[in-house]
């Protein structure tokens, strides 16, 4: 069923410059950006570290950016200090974010809506001007998007996450064939040189239920990681990479396994 989320925002640029003024900013390549095709990207320090992640969707004259709504003034704030004297013009709308698992039609109402560009069977987005009438639980999406792997606003830790580190560079996120953007110097310094050193992986927990808040990873006497979202006994942590091949992996006392998701390249997880 169809998921409002209202912890979701949208931003609309407008002006004759909106694509080349994103381009040079966020990590995704643009070009790719059409009517059916959406774009997931993100905005970072010029260190390299995650401020925000978001959607793109083109529109008629417009890219709407479906975004964290506690994101959403930082973001056209924040873009707008790098306009100078290019043609475009940033503004909150009072338009929604749904999404379904691919099973469901696509809102009949949508102002636009694409496939979920990160993997398959991420489903659709779409962003609408009127709630709909039936909507399933947050939870559902949470759900899912655990047993996926795929990450969101509240995995992030701004100014200290790397793009790599939450997959961007797996999930389509990050663009290595377009010119510069804020941050790409040490992204690619990371990712030619291979010097990440963690990622976050979904991960189940045996015999509990993860805590509310918190949880640390270990293997054997040693921190191996930190717990993100979660649900029941799914979650996303962020794991160093000498924990990825080790079966003694443990949560509050509880045996923890990594479930590598189909998108993750076989030849990486070790």
């Amino acid at each position: 069923m169809t998921v409002f989320l209202p912890r979701r925002a949208v931003l609309a640029f407008t002006g004759a410059d909106r694509v080349s003024f994103l381009q040079g900013l966020v990590t995704n390549d643009l070009q790719t950006l059409t009517q059916d095709q959406a774009v997931w990207s993100a905005l970072l320090t010029p260190q390299g570290r995650w401020l925000s992640e978001f959607f793109l969707f083109a529109q008629g004259d417009h890219i709407l950016m479906d975004c964290a709504a506690e994101h959403a003034d930082f973001l056209a704030k924040k873009l707008s200090r790098f306009r100078l004297r290019s043609d475009v013009q940033i503004n909150r709308t009072d338009l929604h974010v749904v999404v379904g698992s691919g099973t469901e039609d696509l809102p009949a109402d949508a102002v636009t809506a694409a496939a979920d560009p990160r993997c398959e069977g991420a489903g659709w987005r779409a962003i609408v001007s009127a709630l709909p009438e039936h909507s399933a639980s947050e939870r559902d999406y949470l759900e899912r998007r655990l047993a996926l792997g795929l990450p969101d606003n509240e995995d992030f830790v701004s100014e200290q996450t790397l793009a790599l580190e939450a997959n961007m560079d797996l999930l389509n996120g990050v663009s290595w064939k377009k010119g510069c953007y804020m941050g790409q110097e040490l992204t690619a310094r990371t990712h030619y040189r291979g010097l990440l050193k963690k990622r976050m992986l979904p991960v189940t927990l045996m015999g509990a239920s993860f805590p509310e808040s918190g949880g640390i990873v270990m293997m054997e006497d040693r921190e191996v990681g930190e717990i993100r979202s979660r649900s029941g006994h799914h979650a996303i942590a962020v794991l160093r990479r000498e924990a990825w091949s080790s079966s003694a992996l443990t949560c509050n006392g509880h045996s923890l396994s990594i479930n590598w998701p189909l998108w993750f390249p076989v030849e990486m997880r070790s």
